[in-house]
């Protein structure tokens, strides 16, 4: 059950971080308040909790996108070396996918070290509906994304 709610919290990141990644900085920067508002009311945090929570978060956050940034500057990086995925080798490929796999074991790491952090924070019920909130935020922030493209 907790890997399935890993891997729906890892998709989610993933593509709201991709989303933000193609907007100005002015737009990243009312996505993440946006975000910001939805869990601190989703989560109802106290001032206490919130004074501890933000901070931890924040940070792993940033450690999510970093990760997921590095990944996506190497595949962009072989695309454009190759001109297209095609004429990739098989050595890069294989580069890739080992790339991926460490990077995916990083993120593993850091929502499992997030998780122990946050034990101490808050109630495992709040965490809970934090990976729910998180899910919950990407689908909303991807239908609006939908209903605004042409």
């Amino acid at each position: 059950m907790m890997k399935k709610i890993m891997l729906y919290i890892s998709i989610f990141l993933f593509c709201s971080l991709s989303l933000i990644a193609q907007d100005t900085k002015e737009g990243r920067e009312k996505i993440r308040t946006l975000k910001i508002a939805y869990i601190t009311e989703k989560l109802n945090l106290t001032a206490n909790e919130a004074q501890k929570f933000w901070p931890v978060y924040n940070t792993y956050d940033k450690e999510q996108h970093t990760l997921r940034g590095s990944y996506r500057f190497s595949l962009k990086k072989a695309f454009k070396q190759n001109e297209n995925l095609d004429n990739i080798s098989e050595a890069e490929s294989k580069k890739l996918v080992a790339l991926k796999l460490s990077i995916d074991k990083k993120l593993y790491e850091a929502n499992t070290d997030f998780v122990k952090k946050m034990e101490g924070i808050i109630s495992y019920k709040k965490i809970v509906k934090l990976q729910i909130a998180e899910i919950e935020f990407g689908r909303n922030l991807m239908r609006k994304y939908r209903t605004k493209k042409p």
